[in-house]
């Protein structure tokens, strides 16, 4: 197979301070800042409906049918778009697509204002939610390439983490303005329609941005790719004061890329190829096996802990929450000093045991049940992290859209079967067997995990697909 080669390219210094390391962290900072801003705004909009849901069963007399519409139009908008929006960034460029897909975020977020209160209010609400949820599962295929190929790798891991963290926040932010908005009086329309506010600061704000140089150089524009990363990418050597060496470590996993696909446009067929189908077994399994036991729990954090004889609250739904958030900034803070691969397979294998022993130990004392529960929300979201980083890293430069978009997708799947499958669960084979299965579930994850994660801390992109794609 071909390697990598290093490639060097020697060019002038600016004269301006527009290639200086100041420009280029003030840069990563902007990139940053407004990729997890579409992530806090994923979040949001998530969590926004739930604090007025009471004003909108009873202002448009909803049923539970058409309360459940509403509630699934997002996820069934993440999993078609998702995959569409990798495919497109692949083809037509990280740049664009990550402008269209904030704006599709604005139109969406301002059509929930002029909702009417008639029959069709449900369609129209339904349909508004599901264009959201497809612009939420672009934020997933195209800022998650974009980012990790700009990112440097020491800290690749650490700023792609970030995205989780503000996906929490965005989603208890919600609850509480919500909440706040609501207790005010005001009308269900403009509460869930606040998250216009942010799109609308971040549309703006992706005004500007450069095109990814690894996707420049998978389409032949190696000049203009070269360019950006003067630009744009920190240097991790300087020579002498005339002279000045480019990291190319974008350039050289792209043009690997080039090297095993002769320039052919990314298509869903490639990601099941012999060189591409480990890769996307992976991603997808891991993301789909550690999002659906926790998406069940959470969802119905009271009813599930009330059935353990004890209370929801502060004790319960909030207490798992608070620990999700911190176990995802534990795996933030140490992903890039302890590595990718011992934050995620541990954790697996605990969480698949502690809701083992939840569902066989019918007797088990009310404090160590909640403990134990907590302690699944905490390592469960550490893992879940890597969500956002296996993905961005193991694809290979051509196909990072279209395979992140591909996993979100089938993690979707796991989502939707976690949030409607336990009430029906816990009715018909009860709350222990149920939490066997969820624990099954987790199993799944950590043995897939334990045979295909790799350890990708501190490694370019390059090397990265190289291994997996073999």
């Amino acid at each position: 197979m071909t390697q990598p080669t290093r490639t060097t390219a020697v060019v002038a210094p600016s004269a301006s301070g527009e290639t200086s390391s100041g420009f280029k962290r003030r840069f990563m900072v902007r990139l940053v800042a407004v990729f997890i801003g579409g992530m806090f705004l994923d979040g949001y909009i998530l969590g926004i409906i739930g604090p007025v849901t009471g004003l909108m069963r009873s202002d448009l007399r909803l049923d539970e049918l058409s309360l459940g519409m509403i509630a699934a139009g997002p996820l069934v908008g993440i999993f078609v778009g998702s995959p569409l929006a990798g495919w497109a960034a692949d083809k037509f460029g990280r740049k664009p697509m990550f402008l269209v897909d904030m704006g599709l975020f604005l139109l969406a977020s301002a059509a929930q204002f002029f909702v009417t209160s008639g029959d069709g209010a449900v369609i129209q609400l339904a349909v508004i939610r599901f264009f959201m949820g497809v612009a939420i599962g672009g934020e997933y295929s195209i800022g998650g390439p974009l980012l990790s190929e700009f990112s440097p790798p020491k800290l690749r891991g650490r700023l792609l983490g970030l995205t989780l963290i503000a996906w929490y926040i965005g989603f208890m932010m919600a609850f509480i303005i919500g909440t706040l908005l609501h207790d005010a009086g005001a009308p269900w329309r403009v509460v869930i329609g606040t998250s216009t506010i942010l799109a609308f600061v971040l549309f703006i704000a992706r005004f500007g941005l450069p095109e990814s140089p690894s996707w420049l150089i998978t389409k032949g524009r190696r000049e203009e790719a070269l360019t950006i990363a003067r630009r744009y990418v920190e240097s991790p050597q300087m020579h002498n004061s005339i002279t000045e060496e480019i990291d190319l470590r974008m350039l050289q996993e792209a043009q690997a890329a080039q090297n095993r696909t002769k320039l052919k446009n990314a298509s869903f067929g490639m990601l099941f190829s012999r060189q591409h189908w480990r890769m996307t077994l992976f991603t997808s399994g891991f993301w789909f096996c550690a999002v659906t036991p926790y998406f069940a729990i959470a969802t119905f954090a009271d009813d599930v802990l009330n059935q353990f004889g004890l209370g929801g609250g502060w004790a319960g739904g909030v207490g798992l929450s608070a620990l999700a958030a911190a176990g995802v900034v534990t795996t933030v803070l140490l992903i890039d000093k302890l590595g990718r691969r011992i934050l995620t397979v541990p954790g697996q294998w605990l969480c698949a045991g502690i809701l083992l022993v939840i569902g066989v130990w019918a007797d088990a004392p009310a404090i160590l049940v909640l403990v134990l529960f907590l302690a699944f929300s905490f390592f469960n979201a550490g893992y879940t992290t890597m969500t956002q980083v296996y993905p961005a890293e193991v694809f290979p430069g051509h196909l990072r859209g279209i395979g992140m978009g591909f996993a979100a997708a089938f993690s979707r799947i796991g989502a939707a079967l976690g949030t409607f499958a336990l009430p029906w669960a816990i009715s018909n084979i009860g709350l222990g067997p149920s939490m066997v299965v969820a624990a099954a579930v987790a199993l799944l994850g950590a043995i897939l995990s334990q045979w295909l994660a790799p350890e990708t801390k501190g490694r370019t992109l390059a090397e990265i697909s190289s291994d997996f794609s073999h």
